[in-house]
């Protein structure tokens, strides 16, 4: 506790911090802002170096040192959101998806639309039938290699690239054929605007799903789409409430509400910690806003429950979809420019470079992520609640399995079957760093390109845990669980405090409703017994004429004064 108030009493005495945002193409953007620079700024600050006007539909995303995800508010301060120490370090991401995003206005809205969709799909959010799968995957080849050619695309060329989490050599193949056969002639554009096409029809587009517990302590996945609200469970949706259908959102604690007017149904579900449950809240009343309401002034604030003394107040700031769209329309230039770069095959790590680079600021710092197999286990069962990394059903969409049980790991591949998997995949992260041989070979032996928690570290911009061994592990553990409990014993504190200062207002309000009843002209029997108490005799004579007096007297003085002038 003392370390982070003398952290924060010196990051108030600095004046400027820098801070550096990683874009979609997982370059880097670093500037420098003032001590009171809101989040506004920043955004601006990026969506001018990317060029970009129809900039409704993203956000700017961090991690505090809880390795709690937030989206960063542009109307206050960034200081004084970030719990972390100076530089600070936060990602670009697509806040909310675009209804129809092959319909955006211009390219280059587009391109990072298209971007965010083919990470996605790489981790396991974005879930399709396998016949999907393969057309999605020969888009993104034709838009990023361009059209099939014998002397630079040998066979099985398809295979060094990573576009799913696991894919097996027939979806290989499958990729290669559509993208020899079907795709042959097409522009990056275009075949970036098929790819939209298809995937927004996909049941799981836009989502970015919290992982929750239901009442039977059953783990769920709750997502906001353009479309509404989404509950995934397995392999399969089970909940789907439209945003006309959806009344209230509350939460209270690690207990979030969702009201629908069909028959009054109220759904309730379990976040892991108060502070998710909030942002999952937060990222509710925002997209609710965003694509419900027709205008912005109707957007109000909202609380987080029925007592006015209780819960959280928010409130969304911004356009909503129908004025982004209505504004798009009228963008009247010249298209900007954009540096589009193939993709890097590599047989060592599975990842995938995420697309063209733009131009911006190279990156500067490249760290090896070290991980074992048990920390990635584990730190997925976590994420998740206890659900397993994947779910053995039959359907139609496809399952990430190991291909063999060969000892040299680093050899080992993967493959994709017709079986469904596990939205648990969704929890996965993004990486934002180019990853070492050994996390490589992690990835591949845990089934799953790596965890939540790597992402979250990566995001905030701090040392992953095998980096400072064991013993600094243990003890970040234990300091992080203090501090927890620090907090809410904190926050115990603050709710009785407001709890007792309301409770003294409203004494305070009752009393004084009681003089001015008692000292009117109404004649009522309880308040004829007040007025023949001894009490209230000396209370009248002794307090209430006095000062009744007074103020005439100060009233007459103000009105004498506003005559003469």
């Amino acid at each position: 506790m003392l370390s982070r108030f003398m952290s924060g009493s010196i990051r108030n005495l600095e004046r400027e911090y820098n801070c550096t945002v990683r874009l979609l193409d997982d370059t880097e953007y670093t500037c420098t802002i003032q001590r009171d620079a809101k989040g506004q700024y920043l955004f601006d600050l990026i969506c001018h170096h990317l060029n970009l006007l129809e900039k409704d539909y993203f956000g700017i995303r961090y991690v505090d040192p809880d390795k709690q995800r937030h989206w960063l508010e542009f109307s206050k301060s960034i200081a004084k959101q970030m719990k972390s120490q100076p530089p600070f370090t936060m990602c670009l991401r697509v806040k909310f998806y675009p209804p129809e995003p092959a319909s955006l206005k211009e390219e280059i809205t587009r391109y990072l639309v298209f971007l965010q969709i083919k990470r996605d799909l790489y981790h396991g959010r974005l879930l399709c039938k396998t016949s999907d799968a393969a057309m999605l995957a020969a888009h993104i080849l034709q838009a990023e290699i361009g059209n099939y050619d014998p002397g630079k695309h040998p066979e099985g060329y398809s295979s060094k690239f990573q576009f799913f989490p696991k894919h097996s050599e027939k979806l290989e193949r499958r990729i290669s054929d559509i993208h020899k056969t079907e795709l042959i002639g097409q522009t990056p554009e275009t075949s970036e605007r098929n790819f939209l096409q298809k995937a927004q029809m996909l049941e799981t587009y836009g989502v970015d799903p919290h992982p929750c517990k239901d009442v039977s302590g059953n783990p769920a996945f709750l997502a906001f789409t353009p479309f509404g609200f989404v509950v995934l469970q397995g392999n399969r949706r089970v909940h789907f409430l439209k945003w006309n259908e959806v009344t209230k959102l509350k939460f209270e604690g690690k207990t979030f509400h969702v009201h629908a007017n069909q028959r009054e149904i109220i759904l309730t579900y379990f976040a892991p910690t108060p502070e998710a449950c909030k942002h999952l809240w937060k990222c509710g009343v925002e997209n609710q806003a965003f694509y419900k309401l027709e205008k912005s002034s109707q957007v109000r604030t909202v609380s987080s429950s029925n007592l006015f003394f209780k819960g959280s107040r928010f409130r969304y700031s911004g356009r909503v979809a129908k004025e982004v769209m209505e504004q798009s329309a009228k963008i009247k230039r010249e298209p900007p420019e954009i540096h589009r770069a193939g993709l890097v095959p590599s047989r060592s790590c599975p990842s995938i470079t995420h697309g063209p680079r733009l131009t911006s600021v190279p990156r500067t710092r490249r760290r090896a992520v070290h991980i074992s197999i048990m920390e990635g286990l584990e730190s997925l069962r976590d994420s998740a609640h206890s659900t397993p990394v994947r779910s053995v059903s039959h359907g139609d969409c496809f399952m990430p399995r190991s291909r063999s049980q060969a000892t040299d790991a680093s050899e080992r591949t993967a493959v994709i079957s017709d079986e469904a998997y596990s939205p648990s995949d969704s929890v996965l992260p993004t990486p934002v760093a180019e990853h070492s041989m050994e996390l490589a070979v992690s990835r591949q032996i845990n089934g799953a390109p790596c965890s939540i928690e790597e992402e979250k570290e990566s995001e905030a911009g701090t040392p992953m845990r095998g980096e400072g061994g064991d013993f600094g592990a243990e003890e970040g553990a234990g300091g992080d669980s203090a501090l927890s409990e620090v907090e809410q014993v904190n926050k115990f504190v603050l709710s009785v405090l407001r709890l007792l200062l309301v409770t003294i207002g409203l004494l305070f309000v009752l009393l004084l409703l009681l003089i001015i009843l008692t000292e009117s002209d109404l004649d009522i029997a309880f308040l004829r017994d007040i007025r023949q108490t001894p009490e209230f005799e000396q209370f009248h004579y002794e307090y209430f004429c006095p000062l009744r007096r007074w103020f005439a007297c100060k009233l007459r003085w103000v009105g004498g004064l506003l005559i003469n002038k």
